[in-house]
């Protein structure tokens, strides 16, 4: 969905998830092998983008969300049912080259987290496609701050089910 300027980002550190990542923030990188060779790469490639892997770990993605590209803002649902909580991001950078493919979104006001995450497809020179996440991320709401211990778990533990998803 195109921007919408009454939603703005809630962190001053836009781009930094494909950095260094910044201090004051929960870190998170998670990586794993997809599969082998160019057809797995692509495959990985243009589920990420349609925001397959977010459905696929359970996220709800609002309807006619276009692909992932910058400037869109997309509205994920967590939650189960109708107990979901909305949440907008914008995606504020895209990689895009023959061997490492992805993007990067941020938090907007409303979410439940402040921060920044990537999403990446690597095809390396071995053959070996390779899957990362790497974010950075606080409370936003005083519910992700009750959560405590939790919401990083949860974090690690949906960077996990993305990554699966992309397996061919």
């Amino acid at each position: 969905m195109p921007a919408d300027s009454a939603r703005e980002l809630t962190y001053p550190e836009v781009g930094a998830s494909l950095g260094v990542l910044p201090p004051g923030y929960r870190h998170l990188a998670v990586e794993r092998e997809l599969g082998n060779g160019a057809v797995v790469f692509d495959v990985a490639v243009a589920r990420l983008f349609a925001w397959e892997m977010h459905r696929a770990a359970g996220l709800r993605v609002a309807r006619g969300t276009p692909p992932a590209a910058l400037g869109v803002e997309v509205q994920l649902g967590f939650g189960v049912g109708p107990l979901r909580l909305p949440a907008w991001c914008r995606v504020v950078e895209v990689v895009d080259s023959p061997q490492r493919r992805g993007f990067t979104y941020g938090t907007l006001s409303g979410h439940p987290e402040i921060g920044e995450e990537s999403f990446l497809v690597e095809h390396r020179p071995d053959g070996r496609v390779v899957g990362r996440v790497i974010a950075f991320s606080r409370p936003g709401r005083w519910f992700t701050r009750l959560a405590g211990p939790v919401g990083p778990l949860l974090q690690r533990w949906t960077a996990r089910r993305y990554l699966a998803s992309l397996c061919a």
